[in-house]
């Protein structure tokens, strides 16, 4: 089957495959061995950037390493399941489900974006049987898309409210490594006012509640939903988002399962000393959250 960018299209069902391919026992969450599985039960985590990787704030902003998305794709579907980022930006995610066999789709409002993901889905192998599928249109209208329960797992990495809307300092580098390309630069995804990326914290708060609380009707019982998040510092004050989407996401029906750190110390390199002698601050740089919520399984 064919990858693709599509032109947003209201009340357009997509017919795209969303069940299992595989031979594994009907109770089991995904195709891993006992060792492998051992593997991804840390909860702390480490992945390491590729020569695909998109790493260019040029080109976006806001990325995480196609390792990120695989582990979570590898640990709560099966192949030939139905996997969905609602933010899908460069494309990442949709690049680790045509790695691992399953079909993706992806929502992004700008569509530079969505053709970028697509761009990225060509240069890979043209011959497979799953289906990987970007889609310029926003988050919001999402459930015009899919069937309710077709869904296996939502990743994704959404806009951090209007934290990027403010010119970078570069705080966190160090000596005359500040003054690189994007010293005083505005990394915002855009300023469409659709986008959440410009929202205060407390209206982007809401807008996700109101967001996700329409996929999880999309999500089957017990299938996953992992957002990676990080909390930025603004004016003196650590601004905690991850605890925003924890209360936003658990007001609509999400179950809150695990928290996982991504621990970015490995690629991280000459980290400025920021707060010293006086203020200590630990560096955002280093670390991001994975928030892995379920839809939980009706009552017995």
């Amino acid at each position: 089957m064919s990858s693709a960018a599509l032109p947003a299209t209201a009340s357009k069902l997509l017919h795209i495959g969303s069940h299992r391919t595989c031979d594994c026992l009907e109770r089991h969450i995904n195709c891993l061995s006992a060792k492998e599985w051992l593997k991804a039960q840390i909860g702390v985590w480490q992945f390491y950037y590729e020569g695909r990787d998109i790493r260019d704030k040029e080109q976006h902003p806001a990325t995480f390493p196609i390792a990120l998305s695989s582990r979570c794709i590898e640990l709560f579907t099966h192949r030939g399941e139905l996997v969905l980022d609602p933010f899908v930006g460069s494309g990442t995610t949709l690049v680790s489900a045509r790695d691992l066999q399953r079909n993706a789709l992806g929502f992004d409002l700008q569509q530079s974006y969505v053709d970028l993901a697509a761009d990225r889905l060509n240069q890979l192998s043209l011959f497979h049987d799953y289906e990987q599928v970007a889609v310029c249109d926003d988050a919001r209208n999402i459930p015009d898309y899919l069937e309710p329960g077709s869904v296996s797992l939502i990743v994704t990495s959404p806009p951090y409210a209007n934290l990027l809307n403010r010119k970078r300092l570069n705080k966190s580098r160090r000596g005359s490594e500040r003054r690189n390309s994007q010293y005083h630069r505005v990394e915002q995804y855009s300023q469409d006012p659709r986008d959440l990326g410009t929202l205060a914290l407390e209206e982007y708060a809401e807008e996700m509640a109101g967001i996700f609380g329409r996929l999880l009707p999309l999500l089957r019982p017990k299938a996953h939903c992992v957002i990676n998040v990080p909390d930025m510092w603004w004016e003196d004050q650590r601004i905690t988002i991850h605890i925003s989407l924890v209360e936003a996401l658990r007001s609509v029906g999400y179950e809150l399962r695990n928290i996982i750190i991504w621990d970015r110390t490995n690629i991280v390199n000459r980290i400025g000393i920021f707060g010293w002698p006086s203020n200590y601050i630990t560096m955002g740089v280093t670390f991001e959250y994975l928030l892995d919520f379920w839809r939980p399984p009706p009552d017995e």
